[in-house]
């Protein structure tokens, strides 16, 4: 099966900052055209997963289930809109605790693939890191920044792994993937 994963912070909704998190829903907000990106994947049968590092809940900074009321109105929002989430994966680690689930490792995406039987290879990454770059290649999917969030196109010499694909925003990266099946 292939998938498409996506990051959440600066793809699906508003890139917090630096430093900061989506604590609560009020501070959720999608970014333009990303419920309909969602859409159009689901409508063409693509298996969709969130995975995304989430360190402020061990971090003190918000609570499980704060993250866990965020995520159930993200999800209830994206289906209102004809989108579907098969699973979302967090990585709730700091980094100094150096587990395999915190991107640029790719532990989350083979807990999906062992999951829901993914063929990695065929599959895609949409981030706005670079770290979600590192985490595409080290699980061998084809890797889409999008810069809508975080990076920027001007930092490109300084970027530790290269983007297969970039997008402005998750809507041209959906509909690249759509239009390459």
């Amino acid at each position: 099966m292939k998938a498409v994963f996506l990051d959440r912070d600066g793809v699906i909704n508003k890139y917090p900052g630096d430093k900061k998190y989506v604590t609560l829903w009020k501070d959720f907000h999608f970014l333009p055209r990303a419920k309909l990106a969602i859409a159009k994947l689901s409508k063409k049968k693509f298996k969709l997963f969130v995975v995304s590092n989430q360190a402020g809940i061990n971090k003190g900074l918000f609570t499980q289930s704060s993250l866990d009321k965020i995520t159930q109105n993200m999800l209830k929002a994206l289906s209102d809109s004809g989108g579907r989430i098969e699973k979302v994966y967090y990585c709730t680690h700091r980094k100094e605790e150096n587990c395999s689930c915190r991107k640029p490792k790719a532990g989350l995406l083979y807990l999906a693939r062992k999951d829901c039987r993914i063929n990695l290879n065929k599959s895609y990454f949409i981030g706005d890191t670079i770290r979600d770059i590192q985490t595409a290649h080290a699980a061998g999917c084809k890797s889409i920044l999008v810069l809508s969030g975080k990076e920027r196109l001007s930092n490109c010499r300084r970027w530790a792994a290269q983007p297969d694909f970039i997008f402005p925003d998750l809507e041209a990266a959906a509909e690249f993937i759509i239009n390459s099946k």
